[in-house]
């Protein structure tokens, strides 16, 4: 079947952690420099499995490539990954007293260029928000580049009313739809 080496093509410490639960390191961590900007048009399901495909597709490594994307969408809007407050205080006043879904894709690389992907799709609803509750989110910096402004592993999770599907896909990586496709290839995992 090929190497087993992994690299992981994100950054992201919380995906780190998330596949460490998998009893999996990683042999390399290589972050994916891609352009992430939505496509006219592009629906969200759509752009979260573009760009866990663009992120596996974008790094150079033996073995396996593993890479993800989680995208928080308001019907067919795409919130940003904010990096003002005033764009996390405009994601949460817009998410505050409805629900909103998180797109969290999963792509994983062969070294023959066999591409292997998931989704999972979760539904979060956020209790309704006073401008108090807002501004103390806003100050923890929790926030800071984060898709549609918050993280669940954080004070946010006490804002959550309630959650329908993939609290890791949330986080930024699916364990179940992971473990699935790290299975497929021969991977052991936990």
């Amino acid at each position: 079947m090929g190497s087993l080496h992994l690299t992981l093509a994100s950054a992201s410490p919380r995906r780190r952690e998330l596949l460490g639960r998998l009893g999996l390191v990683p042999d390399a961590v290589t972050p994916a420099d891609i352009d992430e900007t939505p496509l006219p048009g592009e629906l969200p399901r759509a752009y979260a499995l573009r760009m866990g495909r663009e992120k596996a597709l974008a790094v150079a490594a033996h073995g396996f490539v593993l890479a993800g994307d989680t995208v928080v969408a308001v019907g067919r809007r795409i919130l940003p990954k904010t990096e003002t407050e005033a764009e996390a205080r405009a994601c949460l006043e817009l998410m505050s007293g409805r629900r909103h879904q998180v797109l969290s894709s999963v792509a994983l690389r062969a070294s023959d260029g066999a591409m292997r992907e998931r989704l999972s799709e979760t539904v979060v609803h956020f209790k309704r928000l006073s401008a108090e509750e807002i501004a103390a989110y806003l100050a923890s910096g929790e926030w800071q580049g984060k898709a549609g402004g918050y993280a669940i592993q954080g004070a946010a999770e006490g804002l959550i009313e309630w959650i329908r599907g993939s609290h890791s896909g949330v986080m930024g990586l699916p364990l179940y739809e992971t473990r699935a496709l790290l299975k497929a290839a021969g991977f052991h995992v936990a």
